[in-house]
């Protein structure tokens, strides 16, 4: 329980003491007359501690309609006409529900801290051979630390000796442990299983991909949703409406028809404003939003706000980015076609010529030939942006690269169309033949699409700068509605403001990425969704959600989460509507007295929370 809490449940305690005091000095007859006022007024205040400070702190985010405001308006006016019992057991019954809100709102995010409570306290440094061990705060950039098996890892680092498997199941939801070697990265948070390793650290505590992940949580969970989500927007329109409807009741039957005594609608109108307070509403959405975040947060997907669950409700065009996100960003050689050569001397050629890259066709082309690369046999190696990559090879001057580094060279070239990236192979001015890599489709990639489009029946497009052919023949494999080639970054946001310019004002198009040079896209979109972004900065930032883990599947289990949200919300507006109506009426009547309107709303209240925890449990698979 934080400082806060307490302070309120003590000032709250208090408040109750002196209420129930006043009551049993009234009754004995121990404050009479004017004595009644100032000692039910100090009661008033200690109870109504936690709704003044929600109320000021309303007002100075300039939120001036809201339930608190309602039942400040109904309780003083209660005192004011001499009901003081009521109007204190008005305060006392909301206050209580107001810090029941603050627990659980506490409670939820604990749910979440607790999946990310991971950080070790102590780390063990390297210095000249020796070891050290240092608060995980004082590492520092290129750091040697040395994680042991079973200990967790302190901060982001490169592993530099040894080599391991790592279980990041916390962070990423990755449920099979990840080989760690010389050169890879691991996350701080993670556990070393089995051999003991040194990493290079390469961020700070202060900036760890772990400690951004709390700070994104903590952000979603403290979010404002005023006036964002379906509670907010219908609220702005409705608590001024029963302000406005409260002083009719109060003034238009006395003034206009004399009917009865003013003081008699006056109170008729303050059990109108307490009876229309949806206060239990208001309640159980943002905890039911930060139920939601805390079930994504444990499957690896960070969501950064209430909103963007509700606005995957509304998603009807789904655009995707091609390498990285429908692709694995793997490129892997599918033909070998060499002409005056064999298929071994045409693969040695350009993996020799390509071995100084660290590109992923370059890559493919190594394993594709499969031996020991001597790099001293290769000099004068030159990249041409746009054509390729030109080396001498073991004497021999080869070119590998598209159709038009063929053509410069004179080279009479075969004319491919393909749907990888066809790499022509010239050697010493002679043609020597194609090969072909093909960047491979994620298996869910399939499901996930054939998925949008049967059950959410969404529009889906590809939007991706590679060559139109490669472009044509993932958007074909997978059945995409419309596919975009050749496009840079700023075309890519252009296509993306076309499509938000078709949709309706209801509708939202969602953007999903690899997160780094898709960030201002990302950013732009309705919901921008980063994918696979664990450790990098431009995803974290620009993102609205982040799979943690290159799983395209998951995104049909965070929207599977939003409509299970949505609906929760919507059964509780539905049932506080229904109570509300219902209550409004029977005050009208003279059929419900304060105390019963009061005891229905606060019912009305712990439904809707039990309803919005149990989101929390949601399986998302």
């Amino acid at each position: 329980m934080t400082k806060e809490i307490k302070r309120q449940w003590i000032v709250f305690g208090a408040g109750l003491l002196a209420f129930w005091g006043n009551i049993v000095l009234r009754e004995k007859e121990m404050i009479v007359g004017n004595m009644v006022f100032p000692f039910f007024l100090i009661s008033y205040i200690l109870l109504g501690y936690t709704v003044f400070r929600h109320v000021i702190r309303n007002i100075e985010k300039k939120q001036y309609f809201n339930e608190n405001i309602l039942i400040v308006m109904a309780s003083a006016g209660a005192v004011g006409i001499g009901r003081y019992t009521e109007g204190n057991l008005i305060m006392m019954l909301f206050a209580f529900a107001g810090i029941m809100e603050d627990m659980l709102m506490k409670h939820s995010r604990n749910v979440i801290n607790k999946l990310m409570d991971m950080q070790p306290t102590v780390a063990v440094k390297k210095v000249r051979g020796k070891e050290y061990k240092v608060a995980p705060e004082l590492l520092k950039i290129r750091d040697t630390v040395v994680v042991k098996p079973g200990e967790r890892i302190p901060v982001d680092g490169v592993v530099t000796t040894g080599e391991t498997t790592v279980d990041s199941r916390m962070l990423t939801g990755e449920m099979i442990p990840q080989t760690a070697r010389e050169g890879d990265r691991v996350y701080g948070g993670s556990i070393n299983l089995t051999g003991v390793i040194e990493i290079r650290v390469i961020r700070t505590y202060q900036e760890s991909t772990l400690s951004r992940i709390r700070q994104m949580v903590d952000d979603a969970g403290g979010e404002d949703t005023e006036n964002t989500t379906m509670t907010g927007r219908f609220m702005w329109k409705y608590i001024p409406a029963v302000i406005m409807l409260a002083v009719a009741v109060a003034v238009v039957p006395p003034l206009t028809f004399s009917w009865g005594q003013w003081h008699e609608w006056i109170y008729r109108a303050f059990l109108f404003l307490i009876a229309a307070c949806p206060c239990g509403l208001l309640i159980s959405e943002p905890i039911a939003f930060l139920g939601g975040i805390s079930a994504a947060a444990k499957h690896g997907v960070i969501i950064k706000g209430g909103r963007f669950l509700e606005y995957l409700t509304e998603a009807d065009v789904f655009i995707f980015d091609k390498t990285g996100t429908l692709t694995e960003g793997v490129f892997e050689v599918t033909e070998v076609h060499p002409t005056e050569i064999t298929t071994d001397e045409l693969l040695k050629y350009a993996a020799y010529a390509e071995s100084y890259s660290n590109h992923p066709i370059a890559k493919s082309l190594q394993r594709a030939y499969g031996h020991p690369i001597d790099k001293k046999q290769v000099q004068w190696i030159k990249e041409t942006a746009g054509l390729g990559v030109s080396a001498t090879v073991e004497g021999k001057r080869v070119h590998i690269g598209n159709r038009r580094m063929a053509k410069k060279h004179g080279a009479e070239y075969e004319q491919v169309e393909s749907g990888g990236t066809v790499l022509h192979v010239v050697v010493d001015d002679r043609y020597a033949g194609y090969i072909v890599a093909e960047d491979t489709i994620k298996e869910e990639a399939y499901d996930l699409i054939e998925w949008l489009q049967k059950k959410v029946h969404a529009l889906t497009v590809m939007l991706t700068g590679d060559r139109r052919s490669a472009a044509l023949h993932v958007a074909r494999k997978l059945n995409i509605d419309y596919a975009y080639a050749g496009l840079l970054p700023k075309d890519k946001l252009e296509q993306l403001e076309h499509f938000q310019g078709l949709k309706e004002e209801n509708e939202k198009v969602v953007f999903v990425g690899d997160g780094m040079n898709d960030a201002i896209v990302l950013k732009k979109a309705d919901v921008g969704v980063a994918m696979g972004a664990l450790g990098c900065d431009a995803a974290i930032e620009a993102a609205d959600i982040v799979l943690l883990e290159d799983d395209l599947s998951r995104l049909a289990g965070v929207i599977g989460l939003s409509r299970e949200t949505c609906r929760v919300v919507k059964g509780n507006i539905r049932l506080a509507m229904f109570v509300k109506i219902v209550a409004l009426i029977l005050a009208g009547l003279k059929l419900a007295t304060l105390r019963t309107i009061l005891i229905v709303d606060l019912a009305v209240m712990f439904v809707g929370l039990l309803n919005a925890l149990l989101i929390s449990k949601y399986p998302m698979e």
